[in-house]
C-alpha cells in the first residue's frame, strides 16, 4: 500500500503524479487498491489534476500532461545536449545514397546537422531551416516541399505539401513527434500536421521516431497513427525502464542513445 486510506486528496494527487513520472501511465483500478480507497475517489482525484493541466485523462485512468510546445526558434534553443545525442544515434541507420525523408522539428534538425556529407544522401523535408541548414554544409542533394508555411511547426503543411509527398518513395524517414504512447500512438498537436506525417510514413521503406523523455507516454492534440508504424524508436539513455518495457511489448525496437 502506498499510503494510509485517511491520507488527504493532495497528498494521493502527489503520489500519482509522482508515479505518472516513474511508470509513464496510471490505472484507476490498480491505484484505488494500493491506495485502499475507492475507483470514484481516485477518478476525482484524476478530474482535478487533468483540470490543472498535470496530467491527461483516459478511459480507466491517466498518461502524462502533453508537451507545451512553444514555437520552433525557442525548440531550438531547449535540451541541446540530448537532442544531439539522439541525433548521433539516428544517424547511424543511414547508408549511403539513401533518400531520407527528414519532418521538421527541432529534433530533426539536430538529425540534420549529424548527417554524413559526400555520401549521396538526398534528404527531402518539409522544414525550410532544415533545408538551408543542409545546403549550407554541402554535398547533400536537398528537395524542400513545399506548401502553407505553419510558424509553429516551422514546416510547410496543407494540400501541396501532401501532393508531393504521394509521390515520393524514400528509403528512411526521420518522423517528427510531439508525443508517443506505446498504447495511444504518436501524436501531433497540429490538425493540418497529422495526415502529412501519415503520408510521409507511408512513403518511407523504413520509419524512425526519436523523442527524448518528456515526450513517451503522452498524448497530443491529433492522432497520426499507432506505434506499429515505426520500425525504430531512438530515446534517451535514461528513458524510463517502465517506458521503454511498455513500447517493446508493443513490439517497438528500442535504441538508447548515449550518455551526452
Amino acid at each position: 500500500m502506498l499510503m494510509t486510506p485517511d491520507a488527504l486528496p493532495g497528498e494521493r494527487q502527489q503520489t500519482i503524479l509522482r508515479l505518472l513520472r516513474e511508470q509513464g501511465r496510471v490505472f484507476s483500478a490498480q491505484l484505488a487498491v494500493q491506495m485502499d480507497v475507492s475507483e470514484d475517489s481516485i477518478r476525482r482525484d484524476l478530474r482535478e489534476l487533468a483540470s490543472q493541466g498535470l496530467c491527461h485523462k483516459v478511459h480507466g485512468g491517466a498518461l502524462p500532461a502533453a508537451v507545451d510546445f512553444p514555437p520552433l526558434p525557442a525548440r531550438h534553443a531547449q535540451q541541446p545536449a540530448q537532442k544531439h545525442a539522439l541525433a548521433l544515434a539516428a544517424v547511424a541507420h543511414v547508408r549511403p545514397g539513401n533518400r531520407v525523408l527528414l519532418d521538421a522539428g527541432s529534433t530533426n534538425s539536430a538529425i540534420a546537422a549529424c548527417l554524413p556529407q559526400q555520401q549521396g544522401l538526398h534528404v527531402v523535408t518539409n522544414a525550410p531551416d532544415i533545408a538551408l541548414a543542409l545546403l549550407a554544409r554541402g554535398g547533400i542533394e536537398v528537395t524542400l516541399i513545399g506548401g502553407r508555411l505553419d510558424p509553429r511547426a516551422g514546416a510547410c503543411i496543407g494540400a501541396q505539401a501532401l501532393e508531393t509527398v504521394a509521390g515520393l518513395r524514400a528509403d528512411v524517414c526521420f518522423i517528427g513527434t510531439c508525443a508517443v504512447d506505446a498504447d495511444a500512438g504518436l501524436w501531433t498537436i497540429d490538425g493540418e500536421e497529422a495526415p502529412l506525417k501519415r503520408a510521409l510514413l507511408a512513403a518511407s521503406s523504413r520509419c524512425i521516431a526519436v523523442a527524448t523523455n518528456d515526450k513517451l507516454g503522452t498524448q497530443a492534440a491529433y492522432r497520426v497513427g499507432g506505434v506499429e508504424q515505426i520500425d525504430l524508436l531512438v530515446i534517451e539513455h535514461d528513458a524510463p525502464d517502465a517506458q521503454v518495457q511498455a513500447f517493446q511489448r508493443r513490439g517497438v525496437d528500442i535504441q538508447r542513445a548515449a550518455p551526452y
